[in-house]
């Protein structure tokens, strides 16, 4: 397993949790797993795809917009690395993209917009299957909608849904719908391909990473701002409930680490 951190050097609970859910299944697995931590946006790190059967990808700080950096281009051909094995071999590599890494593959693979959203959007929001998404073995166990901790400053709307069908890639979540607001509602997860998975929430959070980056102005202004301080107070009630982020984390990256260990180590390859 490769994880690739995207937080630039930036103190993120994110990646905890991330090492914490990965850890854990190490430990339930019976079989002999590494977990292998790359630096991408700091240090310049990138796996190589071939040393790797899982990789996840986490959230991060600032644009998912290219700004010339060198850890794009390699980031970008890691990106293609996976998509074009997949294709040519029966050796399957797996692949979870969380927020940041969702939003820069969105925009590398060119199938919709990512803008900056008119303000940052943080909390424990409800989030809504698809046709597809109701089919989804990762949301199996998911109400609809779910909860989920949502911490971004961009957002991926009007997807170019003749280029999706065409790559095979489907929509299976979205942000809350809210008819009193003009706005689109923002794709919040895409099933790649069989292999590639994506969120633009985060299914890793848990509460004590939520409380922890309330103590950052930005996130309590945030959630105040947007939403009142009677939606804060029931934030924090919803942190708790076994219903909500608790059950959220428990299932999505879990379930993808059990399936993609399963097709990588038994070679059980057929689509769902």
């Amino acid at each position: 397993m490769a994880l690739l951190d995207m937080n630039n050097n930036h103190i993120n609970q994110g990646m905890r949790n991330i090492l914490e859910i990965s850890q854990a299944f190490k430990e339930r697995s019976e079989e002999e797993i590494e977990i292998t931590m790359f630096d991408v946006r700091y240090k310049n790190e990138i796996p190589r795809v071939s040393d790797f059967d899982v990789f996840i990808s986490s959230g991060g700080p600032g644009t998912p917009h290219p700004e010339g950096h060198k850890w794009e281009k390699k980031y970008y051909n890691f990106l293609d690395k996976v998509w074009e094995h997949n294709l040519a071999s029966s050796d399957k590599k797996f692949m979870f993209l969380i927020c940041h890494s969702f939003q820069v593959a969105g925009i590398h693979w060119k199938i919709g917009t990512i803008n900056e959203r008119k303000s940052f959007s943080f909390g424990v929001l409800p989030m809504h299957k698809t046709e597809h998404g109701k089919k989804e073995f990762l949301f199996e166990q998911l109400t609809d909608p779910f909860y989920a901790v949502d911490s971004r400053g961009y957002q991926f709307v009007q997807p170019d849904k003749e280029r999706m069908n065409k790559l095979g890639m489907k929509i299976i979540a979205i942000e809350k719908y809210r008819p009193h607001i003009p706005l689109e509602r923002a794709v919040m997860a895409i099933r790649f391909s069989d292999e590639i998975f994506g969120t633009q929430f985060h299914p890793e959070a848990d509460a004590k990473g939520f409380m922890k980056n309330l103590e950052q102005d930005k996130n309590r202004n945030a959630l105040i701002g947007n939403h009142g301080m009677r939606k804060y107070l029931e934030t924090i009630e919803r942190l708790h409930d076994p219903a909500k982020i608790i059950w959220t984390q428990a299932q999505i990256l879990p379930r993808f680490l059990k399936h993609a260990s399963k097709k990588v180590i038994h070679k059980e390859y057929s689509t769902y």
